[in-house]
């Protein structure tokens, strides 16, 4: 194994979120499911931006927010993502490579236009959110750049990018070029909706050993396995992976190796703003953790810190000094 220049590289949506307040009775209204996400195509994203409130614009994407994230906290980066060569193409590209991430993907010339996901926040910090995929579904395995890949020490694949045909083959060829350079592999199941209809597969990627590290919330864990019971939905996923992640928003987290159970409580917030990327926050706290040789219990630590900060406003990435945050939070 050659040595890792980055510790980093994601392969994952790259959209531009569109966050506005909203009420129980605008979901309603547009028979939209509350806290889940569905994807939805061109004209019905028209339609819904045309009568949602004034909203804010913010790079986002699952992955990429983690990424955004444990740059901040100072790991180094990269990032496979497909956007067109349109105005909020540019402004991911500018977004994402001005946090110091690499990021080289080639944006595409044809229609669709670059992904974007509109985010309505309803007084409870709950956000449904409603993506239009656009380019970022034409990721092809063609646009993977192996040598970054192989040389980052991690992998990580976010399960919302599974859903169309090119990127999952993509992400398919991506686990391969890690695995031959012997590097990890972490992949988020994402949502509920995506397990749904992708359940077979991601057993596979788990039977199959591919992943390393399994990230889930309560309610994914409980869909991947079609349990109802908490504890026996992470029992039947925890031997299968070398390291098992549970959220469980204000209930904390959990992290399961070798057998091991780790448990920490969620951090506290003062006020819950918008909980958009709280697990995106997470991860990439407990994946800087991770890749920094903490301990478990530790790593679990920074990625309560990490969403705690990202619920208190706004917007999927960070707004303080996640180091200095994570530096007073833990001593």
């Amino acid at each position: 194994m050659t040595q890792a220049r980055l510790d980093i590289v994601a392969v994952g949506n790259a959209i531009v979120d569109v966050i506005a307040q909203s009420d129980d009775a605008f979901l309603a209204s547009h028979a939209l499911a509350k806290g889940g996400m569905q994807l939805i195509d061109a004209e019905t994203a028209e339609l819904l931006y045309s009568n949602m409130g004034a909203g804010v614009e913010i790079s986002g994407g699952s992955a990429a927010n983690t990424l955004a994230g444990m740059a901040a906290l100072g790991m180094q980066c990269g990032f496979i993502g497909q956007v067109r060569d349109d105005q909020l193409g540019s402004v991911f590209a500018h977004d994402i490579r001005a946090l110091g991430i690499h990021y080289m993907t080639e944006a595409r010339t044809e229609e669709p236009p670059t992904a974007r996901c509109l985010i309505l926040v309803t007084p409870d910090a709950q956000r449904t959110m409603n993506t239009f995929l656009g380019a970022s579904q034409f990721l092809p395995a063609s646009a993977l750049d192996p040598e970054l890949i192989a040389s980052a020490r991690m992998l990580y694949l976010e399960g919302y990018l599974w859903d169309p045909e090119e990127p999952r083959a993509a992400m398919r060829s991506a686990i391969d070029i890690a695995r031959k350079a012997g590097r990890e592999v972490a992949f988020t199941l994402s949502d509920n909706f995506c397990i749904d209809r992708h359940r077979d597969d991601f057993q596979a990627l788990i039977h199959n050993g591919d992943i390393d590290v399994l990230f889930a919330n309560e309610g994914e864990i409980q869909a991947l396995n079609q349990i109802a019971n908490f504890e026996k939905a992470v029992a039947a996923t925890a031997g299968k992976v070398p390291t098992l992640v549970v959220t469980r928003s204000e209930k904390g987290a959990i992290a399961i190796r070798d057998g091991m159970r780790y448990e920490v409580a969620a951090a506290p917030v003062e006020h819950i703003i918008d909980t958009t990327g709280a697990g995106d926050l997470f991860a990439a706290g407990f994946l800087t953790g991770y890749l920094s040789g903490r301990p478990l219990s530790v790593s679990l630590d920074m990625g309560a810190i990490a969403a705690a900060e990202v619920i208190s406003h706004y917007g999927a990435r960070p707004e303080v000094d996640l180091r200095r945050l994570l530096a007073q939070k833990l001593g």
